[in-house]
């Protein structure tokens, strides 16, 4: 058994479906606008906090009117959000099993997302998962976003052991970065992006799912 005490999730794309979300409404109001938006386009900004990605789309697509590519981001992020008050977000393949194996072995854990505390929380109730964490670290408690390590940081204070002692778990290429940047061990389970080799590089394991975060932890 691998001296881990404790462990740090990332939400969006790791414990649950939601990039998939973000990205089909994204497109559906951008055609509605007629911005030229692309499932390439959302991909660039995976792992990123919702103001830098909305900059970047003022900044992409300012063409076609400020006002209009605030329609499109509000309208955009509203229904993304509707859907997710709704309940109905899948939970990635292998959730139960790790934080049941988690309980058992008494291994603390907290979840530190970009996403905002009010949709974190949702999200965790909803799925029945939330009393399996003992804290959320949010967008609103940093000052600044991954790929900047301060949200890590903050989680390992808070599940009170050393940095060198947690375990970060991530999808995207700027949760990674913020782990390295924190001296966090990283594992990654890619979502809508493949590792690449600079991030397979930084990682202790790359796995297809959390499933096999159990075997890793047993090794």
């Amino acid at each position: 058994m691998k001296k881990v005490k404790g462990i740090i999730f990332d939400m969006d794309g790791l414990l649950f479906d939601t990039e998939s979300i973000y990205c089909e409404t994204s497109l559906a109001v951008a055609d509605k606008y007629n911005i030229p938006f692309t499932e390439e386009v959302y991909e660039r900004f995976i792992g990123i906090s919702d103001e830098e990605v909305w900059a970047a789309y003022h900044k992409l697509y300012g063409s076609h009117g400020k006002e209009t590519v605030q329609k499109f981001i509000d309208e955009s992020w509203q229904q993304a959000h509707e859907r997710f008050k709704s309940g109905k977000v899948a939970l990635k393949p292998g959730v139960h099993e790790l934080l049941a194996f988690l309980e058992e072995k008494q291994i603390p854990r907290v979840v530190a997302s970009s996403n905002v505390r009010p949709i974190i929380e949702i999200l965790l109730e909803h799925a029945g998962i939330r009393e399996q964490f003992s804290d959320v670290v949010s967008a609103e408690d940093v000052k600044f976003a991954k790929p900047n390590p301060e949200i890590f940081m903050i989680a390992a204070e808070r599940l009170g052991v050393a940095n060198g002692e947690a375990l970060v778990l991530e999808d995207s290429r700027n949760g990674i970065l913020a782990a390295e940047g924190a001296g966090i061990p990283v594992i990654m389970v890619p979502d809508i992006l493949p590792p690449t080799a600079e991030l397979i590089e930084k990682t202790a394991a790359v796995f297809p799912s959390l499933n096999e975060v159990i075997d890793y932890l047993e090794a």
